[in-house]
């Protein structure tokens, strides 16, 4: 019997096939390849003198040119809390959290969204300061003040720390200015500060827009918030997503948003002020006298509520009055007249942007109750400096400057440098502002610094000068030197520089 021939299977399909499944085996395996080598990269620490060091995103550097307008405005807020019977007070920058959960508010944006807040070692929940009412108020009933001569003043300065959005005016380490008056209801309290504000602006020759509503007390608040609610329940698919969960929460908040939409609605919403108690009106008119008695210039704000829980009946801010944008008529003038520089447009882009309050506060007399204290009214406002200086620099405005040096103590040589030393020292002792740069060997370098500081007299020390116990000065306007006794220095500068 003849055998049937098997029919041998394609060699060209297998050939395939086997291709193919190669060649899926290898584009896996350099998937593979590229991931671990971009883990490798993620976990390889970086090499040495690559690292370039950044500062965190809303943080900022205050450079030696700025710090002379800080120090202006800090001394000048200083004196005036001082003159007006402020004490200075320093709180820890950590604080617990539950102080300010209790205080600022639970639905407040501080405690829900900026908080910087943490565990530490000891498992206690804390956080870094978000403003500073709150650990005053701690201080002042841990520490029992209130058996202390009431109203008690306080003054603080320090950083503050909140995560949120950096953009202008916002950082995310701030610095404020803060006065309290704990232990006083009378509304003479809370037009002083209005009025301590006032004075401080115009010292500063800051032009600024004075606002003040009354959010009363919790009972009268009470019927507000069911109008509220009613008014905006009928426009809540028009709120944004912020003021949708507000409305369930804390409606009073909607009146603080600054989105645009809402910021329409509530223009039209009711007032606050219709709803006061007799006690809560007869406060706020007397506060309004008195500041109408002391020529105070404010403007009503009827849907102004501040960002915290705590305030009751007085509530103020302050905002910088910027001139209104002119009407560009570069249309009719000429090319040439046309071209404006990058500069100027930068200034007049400062100059007419919406600014941000430069500070307020009000008063909060629940505030010391609530955190396990006797009843204590008081109330109080906080600057924010950063914004302050900001406003200062774009109002051009001027700032007195430190004292510039009147001499300058130049040297050549070690034996000469190690007496400069000493006799810096001595002079400095005696009250003379003496500039130097002692690190500088050529006499030429430290001679160009002396004309750049603009200084009336340069000492000028030699190795000749230290054998003969002399001292050259050069008269920095007529070139003239004089050699003169190293012990009858400071007699000769004081003649000179009378």
């Amino acid at each position: 019997m003849m055998k049937k021939k098997q029919k041998r299977k394609p060699k060209i399909k297998l050939q395939k096939t086997k291709k193919i499944l190669k060649k899926s085996k290898e584009i896996k395996k350099n998937k593979f390849k590229k991931l671990k080598t971009k883990k490798q990269k993620n976990k390889e620490p970086r090499k040495k003198g690559k690292y370039s060091p950044k500062i965190l995103r809303g943080m900022k550097d205050i450079l030696p040119e700025e710090t002379k307008i800080w120090d202006f405005v800090c001394k000048r807020l200083t004196e005036l809390a001082e003159s007006y019977g402020f004490q200075k007070i320093e709180t820890p920058v950590l604080e617990e959290r539950a102080l300010f959960e209790k205080s600022t508010g639970l639905s407040s944006d501080i405690v829900e969204k900026q908080m910087y807040q943490f565990t530490d070692r000891g498992g206690n929940s804390v956080v870094m300061r978000p403003e500073f009412t709150p650990g005053i108020v701690r201080s002042y009933i841990e520490q029992g003040m209130f058996n202390l001569p009431q109203p008690i003043k306080f003054f603080c300065f320090g950083p503050l720390f909140r995560y949120e959005r950096p953009q202008a005016g916002r950082l995310r380490q701030l610095h404020q200015f803060n006065f309290e008056v704990l232990g006083s209801a009378k509304p003479v309290v809370d037009a002083q500060l209005i009025l301590f504000s006032q004075a401080f602006f115009n010292t500063l020759g800051l032009k600024v827009n004075i606002q003040i509503n009354s959010l009363g007390c919790p009972s009268c608040r009470k019927s507000y918030r069911s109008k509220l609610m009613n008014y905006f329940r009928a426009k809540q698919k028009w709120l944004c997503p912020d003021c949708q969960r507000r409305l369930k929460t804390n409606p009073l908040r909607i009146l603080d948003c600054q989105n645009p939409d809402c910021r329409e609605l509530i223009t039209r919403a009711p007032q606050l002020v219709d709803d006061l108690c007799s006690e809560c009106q007869s406060h706020f008119v007397k506060v309004l006298e008195y500041l109408d008695e002391a020529n105070v210039i404010y403007k009503l704000n009827p849907y102004l509520v501040r960002g915290l829980d705590y305030y009751t009946r007085t509530v103020f801010e302050f905002w910088p009055e910027r001139p209104e944008k002119p009407i560009n008529d570069s249309l009719l003038q000429g090319e040439e007249e046309k071209k404006i520089t990058n500069e100027l447009q930068e200034k007049e882009k400062e100059l007419f942007s919406s600014p941000s309050a430069l500070g307020g506060g009000g008063r909060y007399d629940n505030l010391v109750e609530s955190l396990g204290g006797r009843l204590t009214p008081a109330a109080g406002f906080a600057y924010g400096l950063d914004r302050i200086i900001e406003e200062i620099k774009i109002q051009d405005l001027k700032v007195l400057k430190s004292k510039s040096p009147q001499i300058f103590l130049a040297q050549i040589g070690e034996v000469a440098c190690r007496r400069a030393l000493k006799l810096f020292e001595d002079l400095r002792k005696q009250g003379f502002k003496v500039g130097e740069n002692l690190a500088k060997d050529s006499l030429k370098a430290q001679m160009e610094m002396a004309n750049k500081l603009g200084v009336k007299l340069t000492l000028i020390l030699g190795q000749q000068e230290i054998l003969d116990k002399t001292i050259i000065i050069r008269d920095m306007h007529s070139g003239n030197q004089e050699i003169v006794d190293q012990e009858k220095i400071i007699k000769e500068l004081k003649k000179r520089l009378k």
